[in-house]
């Protein structure tokens, strides 16, 4: 988890302040007139500056999109995949590059010529103090964020598990309109502060609880088609397509509002007497107790407001986490009763009778899928049955020291597996334990290890059960290679005999893990 601020992001808000810009402007730190007007100044006063900055604009000015939104979306995109200045150049190929950044892709020439020609990074650097202070002063409110968030789920802080939480700060951009993106692994959140040196704390708190609980909601999502009957009564919500399309982004959404509306700011609870003032303990009481009821009464005005702008398990969350509230059951460990131990019918008849606000809530998170590359690519190849493009894939990769080794090496003991070469696969599988660094490879390849001792002739019991412990000592294991291990240590693995179910796949050669953790579908 990281909180920083970016030249690249720095040079690309810099353009498009200079070439128009203005959203915000009144209510943004000081900081943000002060750039303006340096760059102002090396504008007019050179005639290849102003030459420059006519011709970015021009450009920013053609591509520009009728959704602001949008419009400053594609820029963040493209800022995001960007080498520090002066190269400014995309740290990606094309095609692991979000559809919006390459829209705007071609306007790095005509950025990196205006950032020479006002002598951009000395700006940069004049002001870096203000950004470091800026930065400084939210470090601390956001990790006690972070953590009062931890301490509502139950949660520990989480280890590393190959995703990033990354909170930019540029106030050059608009303080009121945060603007944040998962694409594959990261999570990314541009904020800004406001003149008073405010930020909006909820907005990176919404990431961060999609950080939390999408990969304990998406890793049961093969399991989850009981609840698709829940989506037949938002088809009339004021929802965006990807929530009527698909139950496991609602179910998801819907907890975080849940989570949203318990956590509130619902005002400063009465002060406890000490104990020399026992005497105002009744009223203390009084007091209390009106507090409480308020609180309430505003957290489920919240909620009905949520159900009615479609998130239709709002209710049914709210009081999941009540409850939980009084527990000392974490949300890890209360994620499979509370989402299987639904009633979908109750559910579902309670949505029916929601009259649906015309207009709802805007979700400022925007997920980007990229398109499956290189090793990602291989990894598809292998599910599709396209062993041999997969295979192809992986050499190459193997013989690429830039290339992720283990991984590579993973991809083709699977392979050898799915040809029905089982011993060939074991010394590919321990070969991974023993070089890969990714939580995610290292803990399934330990499963496969345990499955392929669990069908040995003689059964090798005692190794399989050693390679599942090995699997959920890994740090930062997944929850559905947590689960398959721990189904390993109570049951040996057999291969089935039947076409399996969605449940999780249980055959070696099979598509258990597909994938660790699956980022949900695009937004």
């Amino acid at each position: 988890m990281t909180l920083e601020s970016s030249e690249a992001l720095f040079d690309i808000a810099a353009g498009l302040n200079a070439c128009g810009y203005d959203d915000d402007l009144a209510d943004s730190d000081p900081v943000r007139a002060e750039i303006r007007a340096d760059m102002a100044a090396a504008i007019a006063e050179s005639p290849d500056a102003k030459k420059s900055a006519d011709a970015l604009c021009k450009y920013i000015e053609f591509h520009a999109l009728a959704d602001r939104g949008r419009d400053l979306a594609q820029y963040v995109s493209l800022a995001l995949f960007l080498s520090p200045p002066p190269e400014l150049a995309a740290t990606a190929d094309e095609t692991d590059m979000p559809p919006d950044a390459l829209d705007v892709v071609n306007i790095l020439p005509l950025l990196r010529d205006f950032a020479k020609q006002i002598s951009l990074h000395t700006i940069w650097l004049k002001h870096h103090a203000e950004y470091a202070a800026i930065t400084d002063k939210i470090h601390d409110p956001v990790v006690q964020m972070l953590l009062r968030t931890n301490v509502y789920l139950k949660v520990p802080v989480s280890t590393y598990d190959g995703r990033r939480l990354l909170i930019l700060v540029e106030p050059l951009l608009a303080p009121n309109a945060p603007n944040a993106r998962i694409y594959s692994l990261d999570y990314v959140v541009i904020t800004s502060p406001t003149a008073a040196g405010t930020i909006k704390m909820q907005e990176i708190r919404h990431l961060y609880l999609h950080y939390e609980i999408e990969p304990l909601v998406y890793a049961k999502s093969q399991s989850m088609t009981r609840l698709a009957p829940l989506l037949k009564p938002v088809q009339d919500a004021p929802l965006e397509f990807v929530y009527k399309n698909d139950v496991v982004a609602l179910v998801t959404e819907c907890m975080i509002k849940a989570i949203e509306a318990r956590t509130m700011d619902v005002g400063t609870p009465p002060v406890k007497p000490s104990a020399r003032e026992r005497m105002d303990q009744s009223k203390y009481d009084e007091e209390l107790t009106a507090f409480e009821k308020q609180a309430e009464e505003l957290r489920r005005r919240q909620v009905n407001l949520d159900m009615r702008q479609g998130w239709v398990l709002t209710e049914y969350f709210a009081a999941q986490f009540r409850g939980l509230e009084h527990t000392s059951e974490g949300l890890n460990d209360a994620m499979g009763e509370m989402v299987y131990g639904m009633d979908v019918g109750r559910e579902q008849n309670r949505a029916k009778q929601i009259q649906f606000l015309t207009t709802g809530s805007s979700e400022f998170v925007t997920r980007v899928k990229p398109a499956p590359t290189g090793l990602m690519l291989a990894e598809k190849k292998m599910m599709d049955g396209d062993l041999d493009g997969a295979e192809a894939i992986a050499e190459k990769a193997l013989g690429d020291p830039s290339q992720d080794q283990g991984e590579a090496e993973y991809i083709k003991a699977r392979i050898t597996l799915m040809e029905g070469d089982p011993e060939g696969s074991f010394a590919g599988f321990e070969g991974v334990v023993k070089t890969s660094t990714n939580p995610r490879t290292v803990a399934w390849a330990h499963v496969y290890l345990g499955r392929l001792y669990d069908i040995k002739q003689p059964v090798e019991r005692e190794h399989a059960l050693a390679e599942y412990k090995a699997a959920l000592a890994t740090p930062g294991i997944l929850p559905d290679a947590r689960a398959a291990a721990e189904k390993g240590m109570k049951t040996p693995f057999e291969v089935p005999k039947v076409v399996h179910t969605e449940e999780e796949p249980l055959d070696p050669t099979g598509k258990a893990e597909k994938e660790a953790y699956k980022p949900p579908p695009p937004r």
